[in-house]
This record gives C-alpha cells, sequence and structure tokens, in this order.
C-alpha cells in the first residue's frame, strides 16, 4: 500500500486522496443513518405499548398531538422514507468526489504511460511488442483503477460502516454485537486462507494470456498477406485459441470464487441469528421478538457490506499485477514540447567523432565517426546490410543519442534541451512511410489538428510530388480516407505522400532512407526524378539519401561509403 502511494500516485491525488477519505466516513455515516431509520418503524411495529410508556416515542406521540396509533405509525414510516430519500441524494452527491478521482487518475495514469512509452524513445519502441503496450496504456491503466483504487475505497468504506453497526449494537445489545464479531471474523479469515493465493495467480496468468491473445490478433491483422499466402492463419488460430482457452478457463474459476463471499456470509449470519435465537431462548427465557428484528435489519445491511470486503480483496488480488505494470512509468511527468520553434540551418551539419552502441549489443554500429554536410549539399550514403546506415540516419534525425561523440548543427550541439525544434526543420521518408487512418490530408499536414491545416498548401505539395492525378481519383479529393496503413496506395504513392509531407513543413533538410528500395525501377526513376526537381528548383534544400542502387545517388553531390 505505501508503495502505491508513494511511487504511483502523484502527489495532487494524494492530497485528494484526503478528502476522497472523508466522503467515504459521511457515505459510511450516511449508510449507518439509514440502518439506523429503521429502528423505531419496528420499534412501533412490535411493541404497540412504546406510545403509552415513558421515553422517546411517548413524547413525540403527545408532542405532535396524535390521537391514534395508526396515524402515529404511518407518520414515522414517511418520515424515515422521506429521510431514507435524502441520505440517498447526499450519498449520491458525495460519490461524485470519489468518482472523479478514481477516472480523474485512470485518466492521468493512461496518459503518463503513454507519454512515458513515448519519452523512453525508438530503441524502447523497437525492443517491445505494440500490442502489449497499447494493453498496458488502454486497458491494464483501466483495470488498476477499478480492479486495485476502487475495490481500496470499497473496502474501506465497508469497514467504517461495519464498525459503526458494531458500536451501535454493542450499545444496544452487547451479546448480539459479540455474536455477530464471532461468526464474522471466522468467515473473512476462512474466505481469506482459501483463496489468497489463487486469486493472485490467476490475475497474473490471465494477464499472460491477455496478451498474447492481443499480440496474435495484432500480427495476424498486421501480417495478413504474409500470414495468408504462407498459410499460417490455422496455425496463429490455434494459438489464439490456446490463449482464448486459457482466459475463459481462469474467468470460470474466478467466477467460482466471486460466488464464495456471499455464500460464506450469509451462511455465517444464518449462524449467527440462529445463535442469537438459541441464546435469548434457551438461556435468558426473555422475549426475542423485538431484539431479533433489530439485528436481523443490521445483519441485511452486514451481509452485503462483508460480502464488499471479500469481493473487493478477491478484486484487489486479482488486480495486483496492475501496479508492477503502472509503476513503470511511475517518475514520468506528463511533459509535451509542443513548440513550433525551427532550428534555424543556415552552414553546416557536422558528426564529430560519433559513435553508438546498442544496449544489448557487444559492439559499436558506429565507431568514431567524423564528416559534414553542408547547406544545400546533396549527399548519398551507402554500404553493405547492416552496415549503420539506418542507425546514422537514426542519430541524426535525434532518434538516437551517440554514445560518444556530438551531432552540431551551425557549430550548436543537438541535445534534448533543442532537438525538438531540429526536428521541426528536418522532413524525412522511410522506405515504409507511416501512413495513419486519416483523411490525405491530414497525413499530409500531420501533427497539425484539421482546422489549423493550410489546404492550399497541402495541394501545392501533393502537386510537387506528383499526386495531382491520384488526387483527382479519390471520391472526396484531400479529404478522402486512404485506409489504415496507407492500405489504399501503391508503393509510389506512399513513398510521395512521405515527399509531400516533408515537403508541407517547409523543411530545411530532406532525409530518405532507402525510400525507393521496395520500388520497381520505372517507380524508383519517378520518384527519383521528382527529388531532382525539388533540389533543382530549392539549391538551399539539403538532402540526404540512404541507397543500395547507385542509380538511386545519381543527382547526389558526393557518396559516403560506409
Amino acid at each position: 500500500m505505501k508503495r502505491l502511494f508513494t511511487s504511483i500516485i502523484p502527489k495532487s491525488y494524494r492530497r485528494r486522496a484526503v478528502g476522497v477519505a472523508v466522503t467515504i466516513f459521511l457515505r459510511a455515516l450516511l449508510n449507518f443513518v439509514g440502518i439506523a431509520l429503521f429502528v423505531p418503524v419496528l420499534v412501533v411495529i412490535l411493541d404497540r405499548e412504546s406510545i403509552t410508556k415513558e421515553g422517546y416515542f411517548s413524547a413525540i406521540y403527545d408532542g405532535l398531538g396524535f390521537s391514534s396509533y395508526t396515524s402515529f405509525a404511518v407518520t414515522i414510516s414517511l418520515g424515515v422514507v422521506a429521510v431514507i430519500i435524502l441520505k440517498n441524494i447526499i450519498s449520491l452527491l458525495l460519490y461524485r468526489s470519489e468518482r472523479n478521482f478514481t477516472y480523474g487518475l485512470y485518466k492521468h495514469l493512461s496518459e503518463r504511460l503513454y507519454v512515458g512509452y513515448h519519452n523512453r524513445g525508438l530503441g524502447f519502441i523497437k525492443h517491445s511488442n505494440s500490442a502489449l503496450l497499447t494493453r498496458n496504456v488502454n486497458v491494464v491503466s483501466l483495470m488498476f483503477v477499478v480492479g486495485v483504487i476502487k475495490p481500496i475505497a470499497t473496502i474501506v468504506g465497508e469497514i467504517m460502516l461495519f464498525l459503526l453497526l458494531f458500536v451501535a449494537m454493542m450499545c444496544y445489545s452487547p451479546i448480539a454485537a459479540l455474536l455477530a464479531v464471532a461468526v464474522i471474523i471466522p468467515v473473512i479469515l476462512l474466505f481469506y486462507f482459501v483463496v489468497r493465493r489463487k486469486l493472485n495467480d490467476i490475475g497474473i496468468r490471465e494477464n499472460e494470456a491477455q496478451r498474447t491473445k492481443s499480440r496474435i490478433v495484432a500480427e495476424t491483422f498486421r501480417g495478413y498477406s504474409d500470414i495468408e499466402i504462407g498459410g499460417a492463419f490455422p496455425e496463429m488460430y490455434d494459438r489464439f485459441e490456446r490463449a482464448m482457452d486459457e482466459v475463459v478457463a481462469l474467468r470460470k474459476r474466478n467466477a467460482t470464487i466471486g460466488m464464495l463471499p456471499q455464500m460464506f456470509t450469509e451462511t455465517g449470519m444464518a449462524l449467527g441469528m440462529a445463535g442469537l435465537v438459541i441464546l435469548s431462548v434457551v438461556v435468558s427465557k426473555t422475549d426475542i421478538g423485538l431484539l431479533f428484528g433489530i439485528f436481523a435489519v443490521a445483519v441485511m445491511r452486514l451481509i452485503p457490506s462483508i460480502r464488499n470486503i471479500m469481493s473487493s480483496w478477491s478484486a484487489l488480488r486479482y488486480n495486483r499485477y496492475t501496479i508492477d505494470v503502472v509503476a513503470e512509468v511511475n517518475n514520468e511527468s506528463i511533459n509535451i514540447n509542443r513548440t513550433d520553434d525551427r532550428f534555424h540551418f543556415a552552414r553546416e551539419i557536422e558528426l564529430r567523432n560519433l559513435s553508438f552502441k546498442f544496449d544489448d549489443a557487444d559492439t559499436e554500429t558506429i565507431s568514431n565517426l567524423s564528416l559534414k554536410i553542408a547547406k544545400g549539399e546533396r549527399v548519398g550514403i551507402k554500404g553493405a546490410s547492416g552496415v549503420g546506415k539506418t542507425t546514422l540516419f537514426n542519430l541524426m534525425l535525434g532518434l538516437y543519442r551517440p554514445t560518444s561523440g556530438d551531432i552540431l548543427v551551425d557549430g550548436e550541439r543537438l541535445g534534448t534541451e533543442n532537438i525538438r525544434k531540429w526536428q521541426n526543420s528536418i522532413g524525412y521518408v522511410s522506405q515504409s512511410v507511416f501512413i495513419a487512418d486519416m483523411s490525405l490530408a491530414e497525413n499530409i499536414a500531420l501533427g497539425t489538428s484539421s482546422e489549423k491545416i493550410d489546404y492550399k498548401r497541402v495541394t501545392k505539395v501533393l502537386e510537387m510530388a506528383d499526386l495531382k492525378e491520384f488526387v483527382a481519383s479519390l471520391p472526396e479529393g484531400i479529404h478522402s480516407r486512404i485506409g489504415e496503413q496507407g492500405s489504399r496506395l501503391s508503393g509510389g504513392q506512399r513513398q510521395r505522400i512521405g515527399i509531400a509531407r516533408a515537403l508541407y513543413k517547409n523543411c530545411d533538410i530532406l532525409f530518405f532512407d532507402e525510400a525507393t528500395s521496395s520500388l520497381d525501377s520505372h517507380t524508383e526513376e519517378n520518384i527519383n526524378s521528382a527529388i531532382r526537381r525539388l533540389s533543382a528548383d530549392n539549391r538551399a534544400l539539403t538532402i540526404v539519401v540512404i541507397a543500395h542502387r547507385d542509380s538511386s545517388l545519381e543527382y547526389c553531390d558526393r557518396i559516403i561509403d560506409l
């Protein structure tokens, strides 16, 4: 519990938790009042003579001028109904603070996971499974608040109510109160020892099965063509079915365990009421009508109260694994660098003694590399597969941080403080251009809200990238959606969209990473011609190209062979 609040719950929510604790206590008090209000009704029904005896009922009867038992009983009953309705309204209003706290925390933690994973950089993303990260952000963060935070609040509230009821019963009948405790404690302990280890194990195993299932589904749709042609879907389905069977089996076990609190509490309370009857009739030989009625009212509220405690504890154990997931980014702050400032590139890019090694690698991918690229220069980079061309690009793009050495732009070292400004100044076209499931215009102006898009500029850069005919073929022009991951695009169209996206930024430098390697020779030549025209029309535009084929580097001023 200490770790939960010190390493996961942000400080602002810890302060709010104090207020929530107060509302939980007030709601418990209101629930207690709701139960206590049934006492006068029971007294009036079970002891008609109470209005003639000295006491509260007699004083109320005489003070308000009642003339008959019937009118008095009806008035008491209606008064209790009115107060119960008011109590429920107040309780609902108090619950709003708990609700706002819980789901506000979910929003914060989900955003913190999302931003935290993003801020760990490209290296972390490449070494992680996107389906699992997606599940953590969207599902596990929610399960943390509904399966850990809410059960804690429920347990605290029900314990407060139980204590209030216990104190009240002790004041009225110590024997009945002690008998209730004597029944409840063994019930709770028995439930605890029966299920405590099973629930934690079930929760961990189901999370693993759900992660496996999510990964299989994501891989099936992402690699549909290869899976279909390779005849791999039956095997994928078998893996999915095994994971699904595991989830269903674990859910069945959890559902069975979920029935135990009700069975345990009802059996225990029945034993308690039977014990009260035996104790009162056999031992004390007294009339137990009123005492039994009050005890029954208390017990009927204690049954769901104890059941809620045990069910909430079960949920807490079942979802305990979420604490470790959410704590992964417990030190991450939700800081989004929204600056539109640009790096005013005027002279040259310099790589000075640059080296880089992956965390899990034994040797450096790039070692002590130095070179300069002048503004307006067209530079080609080639080399065998695995030599580090894309790694070099990712360093120059600011996606990786050098192990040693520096990258300088106009003499200024690139670092955390200015990398966003640098990235605002550059354009990047990869071998597989990212296409979001949005309209063509939104893909071109990626990162710009739809209401701020300059549609005239979008049209212009599409023409510059030789996409005018493609746009004309779309049913809604630049407002047409082009499918998830560009499923409706050819390879050449995808690359041209990448070029148009870079041009929309009005970038100073264009990086092409194997942008034509997957295209046929005719399409490759068309793309290269488009790049040559861009370079000829804007001699200040710096172009850096990675390519395997020399034909893709013919327009370069110089070629660096890694």
